[in-house]
């Protein structure tokens, strides 16, 4: 335990990438063989069932350490992250005990199932042995949540360096179903589990964001280009007999999709496709908020399988008669998926996602105007040598977007942060303006530079005119052009619609909160996108 608090203290302390893989390195060479596999399982997602509601852990720690609930409630506000108040207002701890980190985790694994006495018993005790560092990493052992800034990929480079394994192989070894109890940091290393569960799909390989001009990447002639869809990312797999859909978050929809449960027959063992999950409607792509009624269902109606049918633009292919084709540059890979694709009877539900035909940058800069036109997002660019790689590598896909839709509003609501920036109000709430009145339409906390979220905080500070908890109504005079992908109806919000993927673009000191938006120019915006 001792072990891993330090090395979540090292990580906390700094944000560069290289200091962080040292750091994971390091902790690898030396920590338990045991404690190992859980570190890699919490740090990629994989959480044991809570043992112990948060309500609980949060009423044992203000009782013990005496405080009201009130001076809670404004600790952790200022705080920012409830596992490191609760550690932070303890009292100090009677005796310090010795125990290695998957000890801890499997006797929380024990609390499942056992009364609240026996719960608050063993908690206040594990309390009473360990530090605040100590103390925090157990609390996060509770909850299940590490947001630590160590990605999938960084975590998989630091594990490649340590074992000297390629990168690739183990991630796809701690994708598949594995289990730390059960498995050695060698086992989990070498992937030795990875082929007991045939159902399981292959890391995916992403784009960068173009960010220069197309004419730098140099000749059109090495490049692929193809249309960026709008869409929830998926591969498809087809392996002994048995037909599986994965979403890019590691989720198994294939229940979700029973247009695409034909494939079964029609699909040859050993394939895997990589691709796009649409909805589709008479040979055309229909807009993500039409997509989203089929997303998280867990029954599928008449109804929405007429509104909102769904198709698979389909783009790579992984596998083909049981063999890894990631290696192989993407121009071979293309001629077999077109085989494979065109070896599907003229179905009209799976559809090989087309090739760009273009000669210049700047024909190709032309048809990218034509985007939303199909609703599609952009162009994606990918060199035809390319490999399939694990996660991204830069140079060789870019994603060049077009620009997204922007409107000014004006900030009528605040709350502070978590984490670092717990201490500065930089959650925010924006409004548009529909007759007199101003409606909220977006929420946003990314987009600000550290001296601007200061004078923010700053305004807010002086400028609050009602207080609802953590959140403050401000006054309505700060203008800010927000930026956002798409905008559909909605009928969870009051202004009637809902903007996608929202960000700050820029403070418009420039502006006058009685120049900003109206929602009648948002309900416009929607009627042209339809």
């Amino acid at each position: 335990m001792k072990r891993f608090a330090a090395l979540i203290a090292q990580l906390e302390l700094s944000n560069k990438t290289n200091d962080k893989i040292a750091a994971l390195v390091s902790y690898f060479e030396e920590a338990d063989a045991q404690d190992k596999p859980y570190v890699i399982a919490m740090f990629t997602g994989k959480r044991p069932k809570r043992p112990v509601s948060t309500a609980l852990v949060r009423a044992w720690a203000t009782e013990l350490s005496a405080i009201p609930p009130w001076l809670f409630a404004e600790s952790y506000h200022s705080v920012g992250d409830l596992s490191e108040t609760i550690a932070l207002i303890l009292p100090p701890p009677s005796q310090l005990v010795e125990r290695p980190l998957h000890q801890w985790i499997k006797d929380l694994a024990q609390l499942n199932g056992k009364d609240d006495a026996s719960k608050k018993d063993f908690i206040l005790k594990a309390w009473d042995s360990l530090n605040t560092q100590e103390r925090f990493i157990f609390n996060k052992l509770i909850s299940g949540n590490f947001r630590i800034g160590v990605s999938n990929k960084m975590l998989v480079n630091a594990l490649a360096r340590q074992s000297h394994t390629e990168s690739s192989k183990i991630m796809h070894s701690i994708m598949g179903r594995w289990d730390p109890a059960l498995i050695s940091y060698e086992e989990l290393v070498e992937g030795t589990h990875v082929n007991t569960d045939s159902s399981w799909p292959y890391p995916f390989c992403l784009a960068y964001a173009l960010d220069s001009q197309p004419e730098t990447l140099g000749d059109t002639s090495v490049w692929q280009a193809e249309w960026k869809w709008d869409g929830i990312r998926g591969q498809i797999v087809k392996r002994n007999g048995e037909l599986f859909i994965w979403s890019r978050g590691e989720e198994l929809v294939t229940d979700q999709f029973p247009e695409l449960h034909f494939l079964n027959d029609l699909l040859e063992d050993g394939t895997v496709l990589d691709g796009e999950i649409l909805s589709i409607k008479d040979g055309k792509v229909q807009a993500f908020s039409i997509l989203q009624q089929r997303l998280n269902r867990k029954t599928i109606n008449k109804s929405q399988l007429n509104d909102a049918p769904i198709g698979f633009y389909t783009y790579d292919l992984l596998e083909h008669l049981g063999k890894d084709l990631r290696q192989q540059p993407l121009k071979q890979r293309r001629k077999l998926l077109e085989q494979v694709i065109s070896n599907l009877h003229g179905q009209q539900t799976v559809i090989l996602s087309p090739v760009i035909d273009f000669d210049s940058w700047e024909v190709l800069a032309s048809l990218r105007l034509g985007s939303r036109d199909i609703n599609s997002e952009g162009i994606m660019l990918k060199k035809l040598d390319s490999m399939y790689h694990s996660g991204r590598k830069r140079g060789d896909w870019w994603k060049w977007k077009i620009n997204p839709y922007t409107v000014d509003t004006v900030m009528i609501y605040a709350q502070k942060g978590s984490g670092r920036r717990a201490s500065f109000f930089t959650d925010y709430t924006f409004a548009v303006r529909d007759g007199d009145k101003l409606i909220t339409i977006a929420k946003a906390y990314s987009g600000l530079t550290d001296k601007e979220i200061k004078e923010v905080d700053g305004f807010v500070k002086k400028n609050a005119i009602e207080k609802f908890g953590p959140v403050r109504t401000v006054k309505p005079e700060l203008v800010f052009e927000i930026a956002f992908e798409g905008i559909a109806e909605s009928k969870r919000h009051k202004a009637g619609l809902a903007l996608r993927f929202p960000r700050i673009v820029r403070w418009r000191k420039d502006k006058k909160a009685d120049e900003i938006n109206t929602l009648e120019d948002l309900r416009q915006l929607l009627e042209a996108t339809l």
